[in-house]
């Protein structure tokens, strides 16, 4: 016997594709984040960050801080701050993660969970 549409579970569909409306919120959410992390930032972690690109994406359902390094010595120097970055981010959201992507393009960028700030707490 074949089930009616109404007879499935919501959770269960696919979900509906993203209105231009949704876009807009998702960018105005991820500029607001960023605008927030930045301003919480020592001075030595903005000014690091005036350095590379960077910015926050909310694709894949997850809040996520990119900072492209230009350079060996830009990464060296983001690495070195990432626990203070990744406290203050997550003190504005918890599930965030960090990825800290070195200058060569095959190279394997740098993730961290901020909820997982324990196993890093000695590079502070």
């Amino acid at each position: 016997m074949a089930r009616r549409e109404s007879e499935f579970n919501a959770d269960d569909k696919h979900p509906m594709q993203a209105t231009s409306a949704d876009i807009i919120l998702r960018q105005q959410l991820e500029y607001s984040i960023s605008r927030y992390f930045y301003q919480g930032c020592d001075r030595a972690i903005q000014n690091l960050l005036s350095h590379c690109r960077w910015y926050m994406t909310t694709h894949a359902s997850a809040l996520t801080l990119v900072i492209e390094c230009p350079d060996q010595v830009s990464n060296w120097r983001i690495l070195q701050k990432i626990v203070p970055m990744a406290s203050l981010l997550y003190s504005i959201v918890s599930s965030a993660k960090i990825r800290v992507c070195p200058p060569e393009a095959n190279a394997v960028p740098f993730e961290m969970r901020v909820d997982e700030l324990s196993v890093y707490r000695d590079w502070a």
